[in-house]
Order: structure tokens, then sequence, then C-alpha cells
């Protein structure tokens, strides 16, 4: 680590206004940009989600369970192995509080062009099975432990769906909210259901997107 960057991380620790804080986060999500991008919104062809606008307790909270092997020790979850050890690039409790919070504070990305789908049965099915808790328009729910889906990269869900569905994410005795989601994935058909499911949720994150009626 630079001088300058372990500076600033200390002194933000040590005085933690928010101003310092954000330079702390930013500081520590450097090594992340390669994958993630430099604004956290993620890059496709490297099979990397967006971070940016994720609430900062769930962000924290992954990348306390990749350090803790609580996450991304299946080795089936071959981009989980590898955010393991990215994870473990961090210092402490307090990097992974300020790179959540840096990350937490910039606009989530927004969706681009159509995937296959119908968002309208979508809806349907979403608010039926997953709006209880990631929220009517899938922007979160921090209260319930429950991360923002909109502005995620449909591929990226899908694998997220499927990793849980498949026991490949979830499986930990410690991943209580994991297990949760192995519970769901099983209630959605992991084909045509899913694709209008991730239609509506990226519907969500075009521009003029509104909450269902």
């Amino acid at each position: 680590m630079r001088a300058w960057r372990a500076a600033w991380l200390f002194a933000a620790f040590l005085f933690p206004s928010p101003a310092l804080h954000a330079v702390a986060g930013e500081a520590a999500y450097t090594g992340c940009v390669a994958c993630h991008g430099a604004g956290g919104e993620g890059k496709r062809a490297l099979h990397a989600p967006a971070l940016a606008g994720q609430h900062a307790a769930y962000t924290a909270r992954q990348l306390r369970n990749y350090r803790n092997g609580i996450r991304g020790s299946d080795p089936r979850d071959t981009y989980g192995v590898q955010m393991r050890g990215m994870a473990m690039s961090l210092p402490d409790d307090a990097a992974i509080d300020a790179v959540a919070a840096w990350l937490a504070g910039l606009p989530p990305p927004a969706g681009a062009g159509e995937i296959p789908g119908d968002p309208k049965n979508g809806n349907d099915i979403y608010q039926g099975k997953c709006g209880a808790c990631h929220g009517l328009t899938a922007a979160g729910n921090p209260a319930l432990d429950a991360p923002r889906l909109a502005g995620l990269d449909t591929g990226y869900l899908r694998r997220q769906f499927l990793a849980f569905r498949e026991g490949r994410r979830g499986a930990h005795a410690e991943d209580r909210l994991g297990k949760q989601m192995v519970m769901m994935a099983k209630t959605i058909d992991p084909g045509q259901e899913l694709d209008d499911v991730l239609a509506y949720i990226h519907a969500q994150s075009l521009p003029g997107a509104q909450a269902p009626r």
C-alpha cells in the first residue's frame, strides 16, 4: 500500500468525518477498479457486477463473508473463489466499512436496451415472491438485509440465482440469509419464469421506470 493511501486510511479511521471516511473508502477501493470499474459500474465482460449504489450493510456483509469463508469457498463457485482472494486484500473491518460506505454513495448504474422475457409477467412473479424483501422496484431493503437488484447485470443475477438453487451459494452453516435465498430460488422455475423476473428487474433500472400499480 502506498504511503499516502496508508496515511489517509489512518487519518480517516482515527477521525471518522464523512469526508475523510469517503477518501478512505475510495483509496481502499483501488484494488477493485480493474474488475468493477472506477465508479463501481461493473464490467460485464469480466462477469463483475455493479457495486455502485448498493446498500453499505449488504456490501460489507458480503466482503466479510468472503473473508471468513462463508461465501466463495465452494470450488464450483469460480468467481466467488476469486472474490474471496480479493476480499482478503482488505486489511480489516474498518477498510471494509469504508469501501462499502463509499460505494453506497455512488449513483447506481442505469440499465440499457432490452432482454428476453416478459416484464409484465415478471412483475407478477416478482411481487409475489421477491418484492416483500427486495422492494416493489427492486431497490432493496436494508432493514430486511435485502440487497438492491435493479441496476445489476442480468447475467450476474442469473448466475447468483442458479448458484443459490444449486447449492453453490448459501450452503454454509453460518449463512442464514443465504439459506433463505436457497429456499426462495427453488420456488421459481429457472426457465421462462426466471427470464420474466429478470426482465422486470432490468426494467426498474431504465430511465423513467415507475413503481408497479
